[in-house]
């Protein structure tokens, strides 16, 4: 019997390694979307559609938590800006193993270990933390980001130009006072 892993995913072109290496370690891998910190919905939506369409492409199903939970989101980090990203693993990844308890699986993980942009030790640290029983995997990816996006440049999927939540959007695009 084959083992199988629920894969969080953030973005299409952060899925597509993520899910060869899950493969070549023998599992079968389900993805499951759930990003309400993706901002404005534009984008959320503009993401998703990519997913759908990688999914698709390289034939992995794909769960998607009907949800666009901006206000929970919200609740979560305003105030708490200093912690957001230690916040919003919590949140993603807490819906993540509910989700994977759901459907039986035993195993989980995130497209964010792909990023060279992402706070690896603080991910592996909420996704152990959040498990509830269940095993968070950690392979650390960064070293192929570039693979995956050389994979999905030739799809012509939207690529996006900021982690997702409006303090990254603000960071990636405001002007900085020297």
């Amino acid at each position: 019997m084959k083992k199988s892993i629920l894969l969080h995913v953030c973005c299409a072109h952060c899925t597509a390694y993520s899910v060869e290496y899950w493969r070549r370690e023998g599992y079968e891998v389900t993805a499951f979307w759930y990003n309400p910190n993706i901002h404005p919905f534009t984008e959320y939506q503009n993401r998703l559609e990519a997913m759908k369409s990688l999914a698709i492409e390289m034939k992995f199903p794909l769960v998607v938590n009907d949800i666009y939970d901006m206000v929970k989101y919200f609740q979560v980090i305003v105030g708490n800006e200093t912690d957001r990203c230690r916040r919003c693993f919590d949140l993603r990844l807490s819906k993540t193993v509910l989700r994977a308890s759901q459907d039986g699986f035993k195993e989980f993980t995130t497209t964010l270990l792909i990023s060279p942009h992402q706070k690896h030790e603080l991910i592996r640290e909420v996704g152990e933390s959040v498990a509830q029983g269940l095993k968070f995997l950690y392979a650390d990816l960064r070293k192929r980001y570039s693979d995956s996006r050389h994979f999905t440049k030739p799809l012509n999927l939207y690529r996006q130009q900021y982690c997702g939540c409006i303090y990254s959007e603000w960071e990636r695009y405001s002007v900085r006072e020297s």
